[in-house]
């Protein structure tokens, strides 16, 4: 059926090259990703316009409950979605704790990928770092198959570099010793050069593991300042709003199209969308199940529209 789809969408290329771009568009997009925050049962029903197994990240929102987080994975496993809640371990008082939340999401929603981040919190229990919960073997022992790890292309506000090189690679190791998968899962970034600066540096380094590219979601210009503002990705947010001259518009509408064709063309393997949601779950479903439907008209040298959907 998704085979079907992709094929009616590209089978009147109007010039080979087109076609070609467009049919690298779309293989880009066959995995791709969505984050939502705290999604509502009309959000849930709104994304049955993704694929069965798409891949739904519910994001860790301080002072959310527990509870909250469970009852939306549970909501889009039953849709048939893969729900892939962000455990912030600095949330979790005790081990215990933590390890009762893991217990529930894979025996109420058969949650077995994660990502895993250490949380804002000053405060903390027996988890400081993400290193310290996947070291600790409570993910594995819990059903958990896979873990995203954070990675962060503009750089981190508070941590170096090298300290994040490090990280990195004891996170790895640990996980892969306790017979966990990892995935890169980046910070929401706009600029090209710097994501493919970042994932030509990680496999210098050595990963060769899958990165999922962090992306806003159709999104307007004034909400996507406040947020890279808030996660500390301001210059290459500020690159964005230059290049698209919409500095004087920031209620207009950021689409992504730029940031998909270009890493689309030149991405090497291993690398897929991630998108944020900031401009809402649904619009950014939509936008995303059309382009990798292949219902987009290539424009200029560096962008493209989304087609609206065929009627009936």
């Amino acid at each position: 059926m998704e085979t079907a789809r992709t094929m009616t969408a590209l089978s009147m290329p109007p010039d080979a090259a087109e076609y070609r771009l467009r049919a690298r568009i779309v293989a880009f997009m066959a995995q791709f990703s969505i984050e939502a925050t705290r999604p509502s049962a009309a959000d849930i029903a709104a994304l049955g316009i993704l694929k069965r197994g798409t891949q739904v990240y519910l994001t860790a929102v301080p002072g959310k409950p527990m509870g909250e987080t469970i009852g939306a994975a549970v909501r889009l496993r039953a849709a048939g979605f893969e729900p892939v809640p962000h455990v912030a371990v600095r949330n979790f008082a005790s081990v215990e704790a933590l390890d009762d939340f893991l217990a529930r999401l894979n025996g109420e929603a058969a949650v077995e990928r994660l990502l895993v981040i250490a949380g804002d919190r000053a405060e903390y229990g027996p988890f400081r770092s993400a290193l310290d919960a996947i070291d600790g073997g409570v993910l594995s022992r819990r059903g958990v198959r896979t873990i995203g790890v954070a990675g962060y292309p503009d750089g981190h506000p508070r941590i170096g570099t090298e300290e994040l090189d490090r990280a990195l690679r004891l996170k790895v190791a640990a996980a892969e010793a306790t017979g966990l998968k990892v995935e890169i899962v980046t910070q929401f970034c706009f600029d090209v050069r710097t994501i493919l600066d970042f994932v030509a540096r990680l496999r210098a380094l050595g990963f060769d593991h899958p990165v999922r590219i962090g992306a806003p979601g159709p999104t307007s210009l004034a909400s996507l300042m406040r947020y890279a503002a808030r996660c500390g990705v301001q210059t290459s947010a500020q690159a964005l709003v230059r290049r698209s001259g919409l500095i004087r518009q920031m209620f207009a509408m950021a689409m992504p199209d730029n940031l998909v064709r270009v890493l689309a063309e030149v991405a090497p393997a291993g690398v897929f969308p991630h998108f944020f949601s900031f401009g809402g779950v649904s619009a950014t479903g939509r936008w995303a199940r059309a382009v990798a439907d292949g219902r987009i008209a290539i424009e200029g040298v560096d962008g493209f529209q989304v087609e609206p959907a065929p009627a009936g």
